[in-house]
């Protein structure tokens, strides 16, 4: 099985493509995060076959993880970079993605960013606003070169996910209406600096229907229609990201079922379709590994147990209340099946802050300290969001391929983070 299992060989221990997590937590220390190559190769490769013969490209979400083997091996496999910072754009080409497969995303893109961005010859800039527009034309202009570019439009579409993780409503900080849009066309043929290629849209993250990327998609393809009969012909469509994955077992759509609705929407229109998928590959292809520091008693039914790892490793349970597996690494199948060898535990991390909360009222076998835990599904949105508050090193990272692992990110020392001070 690829990814993360128990192995009834070992117990039922818990182990990624085959390398029990016990053996890395062991040699590595805790915490920290395993991915599994084969995982990311697999879900990334599912996205690429449903297009068929479809023309399309896939750029990479660098903000889901941009740790810079996961990176590289995204661009071994043939992929294209989504950027959402100058600094996530020199990482892409520091894993080999060349400018012209980088596109530049991103709602506050600051004058030094653009300054540096503009005369790499990227895919394209993808603009979130008429000043925005202007200040690249600025740019262009001094330096003599036109410049490739993608209108964000906001569409105004509820994506049913987290308030939080929803871009696309008209209150949401991204992208700019319609109508403004509209008033910006007839004179950008004015324009010679700036060369539109493509209309852009993105309304969410972690969404589990289809519905709202149909939605998203046809709206695309009408800008796209109007723009063609008014004789500026795009050279594709960028539909985003925001494909969700299962954290709590309930189902979500597939990447056949999510890659043929948007080409549904967009065949007729002949135009080559770009999308940006970033948790959808990388989140099911990790796991924080932690270790049970301390349990002390909640109340007469449950126990708090603290980790070695909580909001500085993994923010999101405490800034989106969001949902992650936690399962004991030893092997425990049978007492799972006995509900009264399950005990209600908080678990917990170190952090001073109450909000430092991994999982919520969670029933599992008898807890000891020294245990270990994997929190599943960690692959996005885990070390790409990690803190120093504390003054807590990063945590190490590795990836499992080929039956061994390596680490691909040194745990961070405290002189690390003391090399910029003075």
């Amino acid at each position: 099985m690829i990814g993360f299992a128990r192995d009834p060989r070992l117990g039922d221990d818990l182990v990624c493509d085959g390398v029990p997590l016990s053996a890395i937590a062991e040699g590595e220390g805790t915490p920290l995060y395993v991915y599994s190559a084969p995982a990311l190769r697999a879900r990334y490769r599912a996205i690429d076959a449903a297009f068929g013969g479809y023309p399309h490209a896939l750029h990479y979400a660098l903000k889901a993880n941009s740790t810079l083997a996961v990176a590289r091996l995204m661009r071994e496999l043939g992929s294209a970079a989504d950027a959402n910072s100058i600094w996530e754009i020199e990482l892409a080409r520091k894993a080999g993605f060349p400018p012209a497969d980088i596109v530049f995303t991103g709602v506050g893109k600051s004058a030094a960013e653009l300054e540096c961005a503009v005369p790499l010859g990227l895919k394209a800039i993808n603009v979130e606003s008429a000043g925005e527009l202007a200040r690249i034309e600025a740019i262009a202009g001094r330096l003599g070169r036109a410049v490739r570019v993608a209108v964000r439009i906001n569409p105004d579409i509820d994506a049913n996910s987290h308030p939080h993780i929803s871009t696309g409503r008209r209150h949401n900080k991204f992208g700019m209406a319609l109508e403004s849009f509209r008033e910006l066309v007839p004179g950008l043929a004015a324009r010679p600096r700036l060369t539109l290629v493509a209309v852009h849209v993105h309304v969410g993250s972690q969404i589990t229907t289809l519905e709202p990327l149909r939605r998203a998609a046809a709206f695309v393809v009408s800008v796209a229609d109007e723009l063609g009969a008014g004789g500026a012909p795009l050279e594709y469509v960028d539909l985003g990201g925001g494909l969700g994955i299962s954290y709590d077992g309930s189902p979500v759509p597939s990447a056949e079922e999510y890659v043929a609705a948007l080409v549904e929407e967009v065949r007729e229109s002949r135009l080559p379709i770009v999308i940006e998928p970033g948790r959808t590959i990388a989140g099911p292809a990790g796991a924080l590994v932690a270790r049970v520091i301390d349990i002390k008693p909640r109340d007469e039914a449950s126990d708090f147990v603290i980790l070695d790892a909580g909001m500085t490793e993994l923010l999101r349970p405490a800034l989106y209340g969001s949902f992650h597996q936690i399962d004991l690494v030893r092997g425990s199948a049978e007492t799972s099946r006995d509900a009264s060898a399950l005990r209600s535990y908080e678990i917990v991390g170190p952090v001073c802050e109450s909000s430092d909360v991994v999982g919520r009222d969670r029933r599992l076998p008898r807890v000891a300290v020294g245990d270990l835990v994997a929190i599943r599904d960690t692959g996005a949105y885990g070390s790409a969001m990690a803190s120093n508050y504390n003054r807590r090193p990063k945590p190490a990272e590795v990836l499992v391929d080929d039956g061994r692992w390596r680490v691909v990110r040194r745990r961070q020392t405290i002189d690390d983070m003391l090399a910029l001070e003075q």
